[in-house]
């Protein structure tokens, strides 16, 4: 197994003004991008607009999303359909899909984003250009006209899998709530993973490498590399995405 890690925190986020049409004042925060990945990944990204704010509707047709509110209290446009979304709300928005967020609470809105390439994407990337001419083609069928997306709270369904709604490869979406002191393993065979911290303490290492985790600390594991996650003695949450990368590497 290779070591390698991508780590990204909340501190020091950009400003943002205007972002697909934003009104107040939002924030922004990369914590990884597809360099260093094999897997079909664009981003994963913290996001966050103050009371009154909104992120407006606009349209994805060649990456896939996946909001994952972290706080505060918003309503989601999906298709131009209102949806009410709070903390543990994951929201699934395939390709095409119209969508947009607004602040409705009293308090600042928070969430992770991770933008996936589409299938045709990920393929042309690859220089695949006529297997990338079938998998659109087949999106478009499954998909039609607006795009398809969904809201699970993962509080209550703490695993999901986004093939329902995703064309692309990632494959399990979920909360993990290790006790104190308690150990788990990740493993990137076959598999990329991104992990984002909501709670409690703990350590991630791979190899030499060692990294705090506390609210707000992601890492992303590429392809080959192996993770070692440790709780601290008040046990730890996080939020866990895993993407499927093809034999050979993805996009």
């Amino acid at each position: 197994m290779r070591e390698g890690l991508i780590i990204g925190d909340l501190e020091d986020p950009s400003v943002v003004h205007g972002v697909h049409g934003t009104e107040g004042l939002s924030k922004w925060k990369c914590l990884a991008r597809r360099a260093g990945l094999f897997g079909a990944w664009e981003a994963v990204e913290w996001a966050w607009l103050p009371p009154g704010g909104v992120s407006g509707e606009h349209v994805h047709t060649r990456t896939e999303e996946v909001y994952f509110i972290l706080s505060g209290r918003g309503e989601m446009s999906l298709n131009g359909q209102p949806r009410a979304v709070g903390p543990g709300d994951l929201v699934l928005t395939g390709l095409g899909t119209k969508h947009g967020l607004r602040n409705v609470g009293e308090h600042g809105l928070g969430w992770l984003v991770i933008e996936l390439l589409g299938p045709a994407t990920a393929a042309t990337l690859r220089g695949a250009s006529a297997p990338a001419d079938r998998i659109a083609g087949q999106a478009t069928e499954r998909k039609g006209e607006g795009g398809m997306a969904m809201i699970v709270n993962l509080l209550e369904t703490p695993e999901v899998d986004p093939s329902a709604v995703f064309t692309g490869p990632l494959r399990k979406i979920g909360l993990v709530h290790l006790g104190p002191s308690q150990r788990a393993e990740l493993c990137a065979d076959g598999a990329e993973h991104a992990l984002f911290t909501l709670g409690g303490s703990g350590e991630a290492a791979s190899g030499e490498a060692r990294v705090p985790l506390k609210y707000g600390v992601a890492v992303t594991l590429p392809l080959g590399a192996a993770l070692e996650i440790d709780a601290g003695p008040d046990g730890l949450d996080y939020f866990l995405a895993s993407l499927e990368v093809p034999s050979g590497g993805g996009g």
